[in-house]
């Protein structure tokens, strides 16, 4: 059997998931049947802001169930979070160089309610691949299990330490106010650096 890299499905995911996608040249395979941990790149982002880190966080239905599997994770629209974000994306990086050359296709996400929180965040993974220019069919795991190799559900985490060593520093809108700001979501490169972006992975 082909080995694939295991992964979990994040929101609009930081530089540091997509370095790890182009650093193993091999089919990814998306965690649907994990059990939902809470406070990690799940539901969260980070951008850069004129006030330095914004975590964008998409709310979800919490049920009586303590254990609920990713793939049945509804997200929650009580309250308008997707208007939230894309003024928040709009705010940040729309003195970027490249925000409207990308704007189009981000603000779908923003505009189309997803019912469950898998399908949004693997449709947005889907474009940023190909903004990337990084070719690699998506599957999905059958069933939970503890995997030897390419396993890195649990590894991309906002309190553990990246797993970029040595990143790359690029132009960002506000490093004159607060420095480079190290792995923060891919949009924040891709709206940055554009169709460079994937040289910095």
């Amino acid at each position: 059997m082909e080995s694939s890299l295991l992964l979990p499905a994040f929101y609009l995911p930081p530089v540091s998931y997509f370095h790890v996608i182009q650093q193993h040249e091999i089919p990814i395979c998306i965690e649907k049947f994990e059990h939902y941990p809470k406070q990690t790149y799940r539901t969260r982002a980070k951008i850069a802001t004129a006030n330095g880190v914004l975590d964008m966080i998409v709310p979800i239905e919490h049920g009586r169930k303590e254990r609920v599997a990713m793939k049945d994770i509804r997200i929650n629209y009580e309250f308008n979070w997707q208007r939230l974000h894309w003024l928040s994306l709009q705010t940040a990086y729309r003195s970027s160089p490249y925000f409207e050359y990308y704007e189009d296709d981000f603000s779908v996400f923003y505009e189309k309610q997803f019912d469950f929180l898998l399908d949004f965040n693997v449709e947005q993974l889907k474009l940023i691949l190909k903004c990337l220019k990084i070719q690699r069919s998506i599957s999905y795991t059958e069933s939970y299990n503890r995997v030897d190799g390419q396993d890195f559900r649990s590894i991309i985490h906002p309190k553990k330490e990246s797993l970029f060593a040595n990143p790359k520093s690029y132009y960002q809108v506000f490093e004159e106010k607060h420095g480079f700001l190290p792995d923060l979501s891919v949009v924040d490169l891709l709206f940055n650096q554009g169709p460079q972006s994937k040289s910095f992975l």
